[in-house]
């Protein structure tokens, strides 16, 4: 079968399977695995697992490590020296030592064990990421200590990109620590050679290339440089990935990280989705059902060995049962660094196809386990501890009491960044005491030593705000970018709190129906408040009198900001991912001859039953005012809608076909 075919198999099987996987909130990850299952050797067959596929399906894990390398900042590993060196050092060296020593009595040579151990060791930096993000939980200490160990782990994968095509070399020889010291110290050789010519070499390059304002050719050369690091370690005997993982460092530490990893990002998820799809070609259905027992029983073995291994490590740490238990929760299964040590070690014929498979499915599984042991961590915790409620939430609760202790008709402010400060700021300066509640470490402690009544606390967290005084209080202010969490501390703070008003900062129009369901008593979208300050300083320098432009501001708080919601899209991108791309946008539909439209009465064409809002028509070259649904239309009419995209979208083919 001709190439093309075959990817235009593999994209067609990515859609149909991918998208109800994200419908069920399960990681995509497992979705491609289950295309290359299912269109791969071991089932369908429509798909050959060849060279070219391969070499595509590699390019992923090497952008990934692009990424990965990016986000590589040492003064964040100094600051989370903790977390990273001291228990993701140890819960790695650990648990690689637990699992290579049990392939090892198992029967798998030393060079198998050594990678079996690293590859279950690894936890999925994706999947914890993304859930914890999506559960407001990436700022509480469990999350911090779960990221803090993820960050060494995927430091971790380093050695193991070294080790293993030298230790497929060296098969047979028995010489496994000359073999491990080798590469380890050409690793370190190349390290120092691409470091030092990066930061020679690529920040005065960078430059030239930004002054060129060409997108095309910044993104031509964040390909050439990570791909030319790549060949150079590739050269070296090394992995593809370890070059890669040493330019995103290099270019990690310039002014245009940000904007390089915006440009690489398409690259790495449809590259990396092959890659996972080229995991699941290599699964064999008949393999894995004659030794299922033993899949199950190493994905359960694994899960339970690193849960008990954190759980222990972060009590030596110093945290309380709850913390240690959510954290082991969190960090319980395999992850994607996982299938990419087991695919190399399988391609360079270090591992035999059976183990491989074994363990690749037993990754998988303890990955389908993930969402739900991340998503009910909490629960579970209480489960296994009896702990109701949560130790770690009466332990900050407590603190903010003592510290909010005496306050009354004060304001809390939820989020002490720039917009809480200022808002702190105007409340000091007219003798209203206050209490804020940040989780940033940094800042809260320079705030705290400024005299400044800040406290360490999610807001998030009803019983937290409880311990603020929020009952006791005479306004709440949330002053949280994040809509999400906006929406929380707004169900939290009537939950407990029903009579304090709440005043709440959200970034446009995207979110106001819900904050005002929710029971917000005034919701203030900066963007349409800019676009508000900005048109009553036009209208204030063409010379109209101030009443009355105090008197246009007014009327559009009024009414809740009608007139300024809503804008021509444009050409902008959408980020899929976010929530407010929902958000309510202009949308203008031309009425040629032959329209449905055309000659119907407005109200007869059910543009209302939509959601969509007629804001006016323009004919004959005028724009009329809001117009009545009696309206006939009449050809090149051009129709001004209000409503979402997507029902945007279906208002214009009904308007023009009728469907």
């Amino acid at each position: 079968m001709h190439l093309l075919e075959q990817t235009l198999i593999l994209l067609a099987a990515a859609v149909a399977i991918v998208a109800p996987f994200r419908r069920l909130n399960l990681p995509p990850i497992l979705g491609y695995i289950a295309v290359g299952l299912l269109v791969g050797p071991g089932m369908l067959g429509l798909v050959a697992d060849g060279e070219t596929i391969r070499l595509l399906a590699e390019f992923g894990v090497v952008f990934l490590l692009f990424t990965v390398g990016l986000e590589f900042s040492v003064p964040q590993l100094i600051a989370m020296r903790g977390s990273v060196v001291g228990i993701g050092g140890a819960q790695v060296v650990v648990s690689s030592l637990v699992f290579a020593s049990a392939a090892w009595l198992a029967g798998g040579d030393p060079g198998t064990a050594v990678v079996i151990g690293g590859a279950l060791a690894l936890s999925s930096t994706a999947i914890v990421t993304k859930q914890l993000t999506e559960q407001l939980a990436i700022h509480t200490q469990h999350g911090r200590r779960s990221v803090g160990v993820l960050l060494m782990q995927d430091l971790a994968f380093v050695p193991l990109l070294i080790v293993i095509p030298l230790l497929a070399a060296d098969t047979g020889s028995g010489n496994l620590a000359w073999t491990i010291g080798l590469a380890l110290a050409k690793g370190i050789a190349v390290f120092t050679v691409l470091i030092v010519l990066g930061r020679t070499l690529l920040r005065p390059l960078f430059r030239e290339v930004a002054a060129a304002h060409s997108n095309e050719l910044f993104t031509l050369t964040v390909l050439l440089v990570a791909l030319l690091a790549a060949w150079t370690t590739h050269l070296a005997g090394l992995s593809l990935a370890l070059g890669a993982f040493l330019a995103g460092i290099m270019l990690g530490e310039t002014e245009f990280r940000h904007q390089i990893e915006a440009d690489i990002r398409p690259f790495r998820d449809v590259l990396l989705g092959l890659f996972f799809v080229t995991i699941g070609m290599l699964v064999e259905p008949g393999v894995l059902l004659a030794n299922w027992y033993i899949v199950i029983a190493i994905a359960i073995g694994a899960i339970a060995a690193k849960a008990l291994l954190v759980f222990v490590l972060v009590r030596l740490a110093g945290d309380e049962a709850a913390i240690a238990m959510r954290t082991a929760l969190i960090l319980a299964q395999g992850g994607e660094f996982g299938f990419a040590a087991m695919s190399l070690a399988l391609t360079s014929g270090l591992i035999d196809s059976q183990t491989g498979q074994t363990i690749i499915a037993a990754i998988v599984i303890s990955m389908v386990l993930a969402p739900f042991c991340i998503g009910h961590c909490d629960r579970i915790t209480r489960l296994l501890l009896a702990a109701n409620p949560p130790a770690s939430g009466t332990a900050a609760a407590a603190t903010v009491s003592g510290e909010t202790q005496g306050h009354d008709e004060h304001v809390v402010i939820c989020g002490f960044g720039r917009t809480g400060q200022d808002i702190a700021r105007f409340l000091a300066a007219e003798g209203i005491p206050y209490r804020a509640l940040d989780l940033e470490p940094v800042r809260l402690r320079e705030a705290q030593a400024a005299g400044q009544p800040v406290s360490y606390g999610d807001a998030t967290r009803p019983e937290i705000l409880a311990a603020a005084g929020i009952e006791r209080a005479r306004l709440a202010v949330v002053t949280f970018t994040e809509a999400s969490a906006t929406l929380r501390v707004v169900h939290h703070i009537r939950e407990v709190a029903p009579q304090t008003p709440v005043v709440v900062r959200t970034r446009d129009d995207a979110w106001m129906e819900r904050l005002e369901s929710a029971g917000a008593t005034a919701v203030v979208p900066e963007v349409l408040e800019a676009s508000l300050m900005l048109a009553s300083q036009t209208l204030a320098l063409l010379g109209l009198p101030m009443s009355r432009v105090f008197g246009y501001v007014r009327r559009v708080r009024e009414d809740r900001y009608r007139l300024l919601r809503g804008y021509f899209q444009g050409s902008a991108a959408q980020d899929l991912e976010d929530p407010s791309r929902y958000r309510e946008e202009l949308k203008t539909v031309a009425l040629p001859a032959g329209a449905y439209a055309v000659g119907r009465r407005l109200g007869d064409i059910g543009l209302d039953a939509m959601g969509i809002e007629v804001q006016g028509i323009r004919r004959g070259g005028h724009r009329g005012p809001e117009p009545d649904s009696d309206v006939i239309l009449t050809q090149d009419d051009v129709l001004i809608l209000f409503g979402t995209s997507q029902d945007l979208e279906r208002a214009a083919e009904t308007a023009l076909s009728g469907w």
